[in-house]
């Protein structure tokens, strides 16, 4: 298994949508976009945030085959870390390594990240690469349509 980043581009907006549809997924995530079944809502967002300078957007191929993205930009507190990896490719290592990938390139520090508190792979992959519980938050999330309690987590190295 190989996992690499290569910068996305406007042609892997189909790829992002795709797994974007998955219930699962969006499930997990929860705090994802309200519009993610608009398609032409999700193209617009994510052709503005493709052209964001101060957005970091990578997607993650495994063995040369694109299943998802991991991005940096800007948080009230510095960068904040984000990734989305195609389900069938979960607990295999790949968000991990996509995301310990992307902090190599990404200087400034702290780092922070969000999860919903139930979604113990993915605080599994942030601590994996460093991140710590530093807070707890809660918030509508728009994947599972209520009040979900997050971990804000901190890389400081």
């Amino acid at each position: 298994m190989s996992v690499t980043l290569r910068p996305a581009t406007f042609e892997d907006i189909e790829l992002f949508y795709r797994l974007q549809q998955d219930p699962v997924a969006v499930w997990m995530a929860a705090f994802t976009s309200a519009e993610l079944t608009d398609r032409s809502v999700f193209e617009a967002r994510w052709r503005r945030v493709l052209g964001d300078a101060s957005v970091d957007v990578r997607t993650v191929l495994v063995d040369a085959e694109a299943v998802g993205q991991v991005l940096t930009y800007p948080g009230e507190d510095g960068p904040e870390v984000s990734y989305w990896i195609d389900r069938d490719h979960w607990g295999r290592g790949h968000a991990t390594e996509a995301l310990r990938l992307l902090l190599a390139e990404t200087t400034r520090r702290p780092v922070r990240a969000h999860a919903a508190q139930d979604n113990t792979r993915s605080v599994a992959v942030l601590v994996a690469n460093g991140f710590r519980i530093t807070g707890e938050d809660s918030g509508l999330a728009a994947g599972r349509g209520e009040v979900v309690k997050e971990y804000v987590l901190t890389l400081t190295d």
